[in-house]
């Protein structure tokens, strides 16, 4: 049996607006996985004066209710200030998309994340971080928790690929267990650094591999 989806649902799946990718984007932040069935990446570009978003893309790799909301939120955020941004709840893209199924309410909640997610990017790296927590070792494994691991789409962290995390002064060390000359090794280097590298109180994050 179909889902229940409303006609605006079907309508921003069917013609989904701000859909694609920005070079060089402002932010970025992926979250979720196409292994565990939803995904969705967002980009920003970010007026540096007035902290507005200016233009905002996602990709996204799911169900319809997955591209609907993706393209519900990034509707509602373009053109506010970033704290606006970051007020939208997955309620309100919910019932500006005219209600979801609530087997499909987790949707709302994965592009809201997204777009929160993408938002931290961008302030991270600005410095317009007021309070963060110390980077610790948990700290880390966290963040590495939103790291792909391509061969598979699942993170790093679930598919066992991280060997050690050491925080010691600010300098991170990631050791992986992965050969150096592996398909993905830089595209993984890239996005452990981006995870990491604006965090305030971090001085240096150094990948290394060490496949056994």
């Amino acid at each position: 049996m179909p889902l229940p989806y409303s006609e605006l649902v079907m309508e921003h799946f069917q013609n989904p607006q701000n859909i694609g990718r920005i070079d060089n984007p402002d932010a970025k932040a992926i979250e979720g996985s196409p292994a565990c069935g939803d995904m969705v990446a967002v980009y920003l570009r970010v007026d540096e004066e007035t902290k507005t978003i200016t233009d905002i893309k996602f990709e996204s790799y799911g169900c319809a209710s997955n591209i609907a909301t993706g393209s519900i939120i990034t509707e509602l955020a373009k053109g506010k200030s970033l704290d606006e941004a970051k007020a939208i709840t997955w309620e309100q893209a919910s019932d500006a998309l005219g209600g979801l199924p609530p087997i499909k309410t987790h949707c709302s909640v994965l592009a809201v994340e997204g777009l929160r997610a993408a938002i931290q990017n961008y302030e991270e790296k600005h410095g317009l971080v007021r309070e963060q927590e110390a980077t610790t070792e948990e700290v880390v494994r966290k963040r590495l928790c939103h790291v792909m691991n391509p061969s598979v789409g699942l993170d790093i962290i679930r598919t066992k690929l991280v060997k050690e995390i050491s925080v010691n002064d600010g300098d991170v060390l990631v050791v992986l267990d992965l050969e150096p000359t592996h398909q993905f090794a830089n595209n993984i280097r890239e996005e452990i650094t981006e995870k990491l590298a604006n965090r305030q109180d971090v001085r240096s994050v150094e990948v290394c591999f060490d496949k056994q």
